[in-house]
């Protein structure tokens, strides 16, 4: 699906102004998270996150009338570049951002939420994903970003990066998880697509 033109001008002012715009979800994996939400009915959504909010405002059009996404960002300047571009969209209704460090943010959420996209500090997933997974109604997805993490994630834990191997780590943790399912899409740095399955009762 076309990416908007709001979206373009957001994705060229992040790589001409942004430190480290590599960040940035991009047009192939935007429009696959608009599908994923439209396609689970998601409602309540909530990004661990925000970056530039590029992915924030494709996942908005995601929405069905009356859902909400709210989003999570650490980094006051990246949260306000992102609210001027947040201003100008016809969906700016549907998007809640939220300042803080995102594990206390998330505790602070009661949820439920159908939809959890978490693209932050990898040293971090394992954490945000025990904090998501109970606040996640039953069916509920949650997306993981950059878990193939340029392929690194395949290598032996010697030959690992730190982040390499917390991704590694991760996806290791999510297979184990007989409350949930996934697929792992090689979409762009990859993403782990998590299908909650039970409410964690035997």
């Amino acid at each position: 699906m076309p990416e908007s033109d709001l979206l373009r001008q957001l994705r060229e002012d992040t790589y001409r102004t942004i430190a480290r715009p590599y960040m940035l979800s991009g047009p192939l994996q935007g429009a696959a998270l608009r599908m994923l939400v439209a396609m689970s009915g998601a409602r309540h959504v909530v990004e661990v996150g925000t970056f530039t909010g590029y992915a924030t405002l494709w996942m908005a059009e995601g929405l069905p009338a009356g859902g909400k996404i709210y989003t999570i960002e650490s980094d006051a300047a990246h949260a306000a570049f992102a609210q001027r571009y947040f201003d100008q969209s016809p969906l700016n209704y549907r998007i809640f951002p939220l300042l803080g460090r995102a594990l206390e943010v998330l505790q602070s959420l009661d949820g439920p939420f159908d939809l959890a996209f978490i693209d932050a500090d990898k040293g971090g997933y394992e954490a945000y994903y025990d904090v998501l997974l109970p606040r996640m109604r039953l069916g509920g997805l949650i997306i993981a970003d950059n878990v193939l993490f340029r392929g690194e994630v395949l290598h032996t834990a010697a030959q690992q990066g730190n982040t390499a191997r917390y991704m590694a780590q991760f996806n290791h943790k999510i297979r184990n998880d007989w409350r949930v399912e996934n697929v792992i899409l090689p979409i762009r740095d990859g993403l782990n697509v998590i299908r909650k399955i039970s409410d964690g009762t035997l």
